[in-house]
């Protein structure tokens, strides 16, 4: 497997309260906006108030990968590999949330649920739908 460049554009950017991380459910209460660049507003057409979205975004403010993390930051819980937690600490800078469609006002999408910081870029914006969840066993 060889390493392949690839080239992505933000298509926005976070406004959230949170400039520094803190604690990702508190992050997760409060409202938080997506505001998009004015050329993309057209694909917010048939979004509507409570859609889940799923948002990927870049932690632009992580400069370290870490294979083993303990969970949410936690000391005492048992270490474990980055890909089995949620942790910012990733090999490729990637964020993923979902998050609840609360108003959209123009380009700006009022979201509830968000754990990203204030500015951080925005890759992609993608409907959530039972598609997203892996079939029963």
């Amino acid at each position: 497997m060889g390493e392949t460049g690839w080239t992505f554009r933000s298509i926005g950017y976070v406004r959230s309260g949170f400039s520094e991380w803190a604690e990702a459910d508190m992050m997760r209460q409060a409202e938080s906006e997506l505001v998009l660049a004015p050329e993309f507003v057209e694909g917010l057409e048939g979004l509507q108030p409570g859609d889940i979205l799923m948002v990927l975004y870049v932690l632009d403010r992580v400069k370290e990968v870490r294979l083993k993390v303990h969970p949410r930051g936690d000391p005492t819980k048992p270490m474990k590999g980055v890909f089995a937690t949620r942790s910012q600490y990733r090999p490729n800078p990637i964020g993923l949330t979902g998050v609840r469609v609360v108003a959209i006002e123009g380009n700006v999408v009022r979201v509830q649920g968000l754990d990203a910081l204030d500015g951080s870029p925005i890759l992609d914006l993608k409907i959530a739908s039972d598609l997203d969840r892996p079939p029963d066993p």
